[in-house]
C-alpha cells in the first residue's frame, strides 16, 4: 500500500476514525495490527522479517536493562546478538546478490572455477529504515540513554508505525514511544494540520516528481558518450529536483498522517538546495538519516562518546571530546562509503558516498582560506557552488552503471566536451524552471509566510485558495500509481 493510492485513502480514513474512538488498550493493538496490514498489502509473508527484528531487539533491550553495567561482557554479547540479527537480515536481503556477483566476476577474472550460486531474493520494503530504528533503540538502551520498553505492543508499534514504516523518517524510540503511550485529547487542529501537510506532499509527488520522472528516465537512457558536460550538469539538476520532490513528498505525507493521529514526527527536509556548504546540505537533506549516521556511526568511529542521541541536527555535531584530524578524516570517508552502500547494493552508490566525503573533506581544509578571504565565504559564492556540487553528486545515484557515471563525470572535467546541447530543448528550460520554483518557495516560506501569519484576514483566504488549487492540480495530474523512489532502498 502506498500513499498516493485510493486504497491508502480508504485505509487511513478508517484507521483515523477508529484510532480516536477506541479506548487506550484496544487502541494499541488496533494501531499495531493496522500497521501490519498496511505492510502486508505489499507482501504479507515478509511480515515475519519485520517481527523477527522487533522481537529480537525487544528481548535484547530487556536483557540489557536487567544486566548491571559492571557485567560489560554480557552486555556486549547481548548487543552483538541484536547487531548480528539485524545486519544479517539486511545483508542477506539487500547485499548477498551484490557480493555474489562481484566475487563471481573476480573468480572469472582469475580464471578460477569456483562460483557462488545466485539466489532469487526480493528486497523487503522498508528493511533499511526499520533496521536502523531497531538498532538505534538497542544502542540507546546499551548506552543508558533510555530504559527498555516493558510492553512489547508499545515497542512493536514503534517499529511498525505505518506512516514512517516504509521510507522514514528514521525515528528514535525516545522521540516516538512516549507519544504512542499517551494519546492526547482529540483536537481538530491535528486533523487540519495533518491533512494540509498530506495535500502538500501529494502535490509535490503528483505535480512535480511524477511529471519529472519520464523526462529524467528518457535523458538518463541516452548513451553517456553522446552527452556534453552541460548536458550532464542538467541531468544532475533534473534528477536532483525529482528525488527531492519525490522523497520530500513522502516525508510530508508521513508527517501529516502521524499528525492526524496526534503524533509529531521530526522534519526530514529543510530546503536542502539553499545550503551554503555540503555540511549544511546534510543538515537539511534526509535529516533523520544524517543524524542517525552521526550518532551511531560517525561519532563512534571518531572515538567520540555520544552523550545524547537525537533525530535532529544532521552530520557534524560533536558531543564530547574533539578527535584528532586523522581519526576524523578516517571516520568521514568510512562513514560516507557505508552511507552510500546503505542506499543501494551497487558501486555507483559507494561512489556517490565518497563524492560527498571528498567535498566535505575539502571544505574542512579550505575553511581557514575562507576566513582569511571573506569574499570566498559570502553567500553569493558559497550557495551556487554548493548547489552545483550537490546536484552533480546525483549523477552516480541515477546512472545505469559505474562506467556510465564515470563517463558522465569525465564530460564535466574535460573542457573540450563541456559545451553542447544534445538533450531536448525544453529539458534545459524545465531544469531552470524547477530551480526558480524551489528558490521562490523557499523565499515565500522564509519571508512571506511569517508576515502572513500576523495578518489572518489575508492569510486565511490565501491558504484556502492555495490548497484548493493544489487539490485541483493533484486530480488533474493524477496518473497510474508511481511508487516513491526511496521504496527501493
Amino acid at each position: 500500500m502506498i500513499f498516493n493510492s485510493v486504497t491508502f485513502l480508504i485505509f487511513f480514513t478508517l484507521v483515523s476514525l477508529l484510532y480516536w474512538t477506541l479506548p487506550s488498550r484496544p487502541r494499541y493493538w488496533f494501531l499495531f495490527l493496522a500497521s501490519l496490514v498496511f505492510y502486508a498489502f505489499w507482501r504479507w509473508e515478509y511480515l515475519g522479517i519485520l517481527l523477527l527484528s522487533a522481537v529480537t531487539d525487544y528481548y535484547v533491550a530487556r536483557g540489557l536493562d536487567e544486566t548491571p553495567i559492571e557485567e560489560s561482557k554480557k552486555r556486549k554479547r547481548l548487543l552483538a546478538i541484536s547487531l548480528s540479527v539485524n545486519l544479517g537480515l539486511l545483508f542477506y536481503f539487500k547485499y548477498l546478490l551484490f557480493f555474489t556477483e562481484n566475487f563471481n566476476a573476480l573468480f572469472e577474472w582469475l580464471n578460477a572455477t569456483t562460483r557462488f550460486p545466485y539466489w532469487e531474493i526480493v528486497l523487503p520494503f522498508g528493511i533499511s529504515f526499520y533496521t536502523f530504528e531497531t538498532i538505534s533503540y538497542t544502542m540507546d538502551v546499551y548506552r543508558g540513554h533510555m530504559k527498555a520498553e516493558k510492553r512489547f505492543i508499545t515497542y512493536g508499534l514503534f517499529v511498525a508505525f505505518f506512516p514512517k514504516l516504509v521510507a522514514g523518517p528514521i525515528q528514535r524510540a525516545s522521540e516516538l514511544v512516549e507519544q504512542l503511550k499517551e494519546r492526547p485529547a482529540f483536537h481538530w487542529q491535528f486533523v487540519a494540520d495533518g491533512i494540509q501537510r498530506m495535500i502538500y506532499g501529494l502535490f509535490l509527488k503528483v505535480v512535480f516528481a511524477d511529471n519529472l520522472a519520464p523526462i529524467v528516465d528518457e535523458a538518463y537512457a541516452m548513451d553517456p558518450a553522446a552527452l556534453s558536460g552541460i548536458d550532464v550538469i542538467t541531468l544532475g539538476f533534473l534528477f536532483g529536483f525529482q528525488i527531492y520532490f519525490d522523497f520530500a513528498a513522502y516525508s510530508h505525507i508521513a508527517l501529516g498522517a502521524a499528525k492526524v493521529l496526534g503524533i509529531s514526527i521530526p522534519e526530514n527536509f529543510n530546503f536542502p538546495y539553499i545550503a551554503t556548504s555540503m555540511k549544511e546540505f546534510w543538515k537539511r537533506w534526509h535529516i533523520s538519516l544524517s543524524s542517525w549516521i552521526r550518532d551511531y556511526l560517525y561519532l563512534p568511529l571518531t572515538g567520540t562518546k555520544v552523550l545524547v542521541s537525537t533525530g535532529k541536527g544532521g552530520i557534524g555535531q560533536s558531543l564530547d571530546n574533539e578527535p584528532t584530524a586523522k581519526r576524523k578524516n578516517f571516520a568521514l570517508f568510512a562513514t560516507w562509503a557505508i552511507m552510500g552502500f546503505w542506499h543501494g547494493a551497487n558501486w555507483t552508490f559507494i561512489l556517490w558516498g565518497l563524492y560527498h566525503a571528498v567535498f566535505i573533506f575539502l571544505e574542512r581544509k579550505l575553511a581557514p582560506v575562507r576566513k582569511r578571504i571573506p569574499f570566498l565565504g559570502s553567500t553569493w559564492v558559497t550557495w551556487p557552488l554548493t548547489l552545483g556540487i550537490a546536484m552533480v553528486s546525483w549523477i552516480p545515484f541515477r546512472a545505469q552503471s559505474l562506467t556510465d557515471a564515470l563517463v558522465m563525470y569525465a564530460k564535466i572535467l574535460d573542457p573540450r566536451q563541456l559545451v553542447g546541447l544534445n538533450l531536448r530543448e525544453n529539458t534545459y528550460l524545465i531544469a531552470a524552471l524547477m530551480l526558480i520554483v524551489f528558490v521562490f518557495t523557499w523565499a515565500v516560506d522564509e519571508y512571506i509566510r511569517p508576515w502572513l501569519q500576523t495578518k489572518p484576514r489575508i492569510s486565511v483566504p490565501i491558504t484556502i485558495l492555495q490548497y484548493t488549487v493544489a487539490i485541483l492540480l493533484i486530480f488533474i495530474f493524477l496518473r497510474p500509481i508511481n511508487q516513491f523512489i526511496y521504496f527501493q532502498f
